[in-house]
């Protein structure tokens, strides 16, 4: 998501165009991640997408032996929150063209953010992973981006 933005943002840069065009990929983007998320859980422990072990109700055997908790599937029900909820947002509120997209770009990351505690990662600075270092940058470019904008609400 980040790369893409990255360079969604510089084509836009080169070829002059102003308005945001994030909008219209939120709920095509949520599903397709969705679907990549099933293929995550589906693989179990052989891509490197799974959870850390857990003694919780949650923990589940991945494919090797160990109950881990199923972050792909925690990502699957966050992300189908996330989408009732830009629904509501969508539906009670007037926002300028692109404020749908940078709300879920923050809600989004800052899930991802916690979401990589619960992962087994290789610290990279500050005990924090390279997705977890990524995910402060965009938290925070998002954050200033929102204040800058504020919606209506649709009585």
């Amino acid at each position: 998501l980040t790369f893409g933005l990255i360079g969604v943002e510089l084509t836009k840069k080169i070829i002059k165009h102003q308005e945001s065009t994030g909008d219209l990929i939120v709920f095509p983007l949520i599903l397709a991640m969705i679907i990549g998320r099933i293929g995550c859980f589906l693989t179990g422990v052989y891509e490197q997408t799974y959870g850390i072990e857990t003694t919780s109700i949650f923990g589940m055997n991945l494919g090797d032996g160990l109950l881990r908790h199923p972050v792909a599937l925690y990502e699957i029900v966050y992300l189908i929150l996330l989408w009732i909820v830009l629904k509501i947002i969508q539906k009670k509120y007037i926002y300028p063209s692109g404020y749908l997209f940078q709300i879920f770009m923050l809600a989004y990351f800052l899930f991802r953010f916690c979401l990589d505690f619960i992962k087994p990662i290789h610290p990279l600075f500050l005990g924090l992973s390279s997705i977890q270092l990524t995910c402060v940058c965009v938290i925070i470019y998002y954050i200033f981006k929102l204040l800058q904008t504020q919606p209506k609400y649709i009585k």
